[in-house]
């Protein structure tokens, strides 16, 4: 029997482009993904920050490519996969401790665990946990980290809370408002991404080159 084309584009989907994910499962896509990127490790890889603000943009109708999308269910399963991943990944860092952590073999996963360790010591709880929500795999490694750690609960929960939020609806607006403004704006699709992927960069950018001058002061 023929697989229906609705299920040849499911199992099609190419987990890493945020457009064929968002082809294939719509907004309940968009909670899945940013569950599995910000509460499992295994998630790590997935595209959060695009996701979020691609999905903005095919809210207004105006990126093409047959998909479209509510901007009200959207922003709803956004917040709820961000914050419910988050909280998962506290849980299995507060029950597993640093176990999972320490025996993956993923060079990228061990070097954002130091990173959202290093976050931690150096910005305090609170700040932490909202800057890390903005820096790729240092947000999925974090809340197992935070929770390894002991950092209260209700503090955790608190900032999570309201780093999710900012992160997870203020990029779905932004894309929004973006292609609400401008004509055409799939033409410009790829570079906007791409932009969206350097911005969220530079925090980790700007942590590894404060710690080499930090290291470079200390040795001279």
């Amino acid at each position: 029997m023929a697989a229906s084309p609705h299920l040849a584009s499911q199992l099609a989907v190419n987990v890493l482009d945020a457009h064929s994910l968002l082809a294939a499962f719509g907004v309940l896509g968009v909670g899945v993904v940013l569950f599995a990127e910000t509460g499992l490790l295994i998630g790590f890889f997935l595209p959060g920050d695009s996701l979020l603000f691609t999905a903005g943009l095919l809210c207004t109708g105006s990126a093409g490519g047959g998909v479209h999308l509510s901007l009200g269910p959207l922003l709803v399963a956004a917040a709820a996969g961000a914050l419910a991943g988050s909280q998962c990944g506290f849980l299995i860092g507060r029950k597993a401790g640093g176990t999972l952590l320490a025996r993956t073999r993923s060079a990228k996963l061990r070097e954002g665990a130091r990173r959202a360790e290093e976050l931690l010591e150096r910005y305090g709880h609170a700040k932490a946990i909202v800057l890390a929500r903005f820096v790729p795999v240092v947000r999925t490694v974090l809340n197992p980290m935070a929770g390894a750690l002991g950092v209260p609960a209700r503090t955790f929960t608190l900032w999570q809370t309201a780093g999710g939020l900012v992160w997870s609806l203020g990029l779905t607006l932004a894309g929004y408002a973006l292609g609400s403004s401008i004509p055409n704006v799939d033409k410009y699709l790829l570079p906007l991404i791409a932009l969206i992927v350097v911005v969220s960069l530079l925090p980790l950018a700007a942590e590894v080159l404060r710690s080499r001058r930090a290291a470079k002061e200390a040795r001279g």
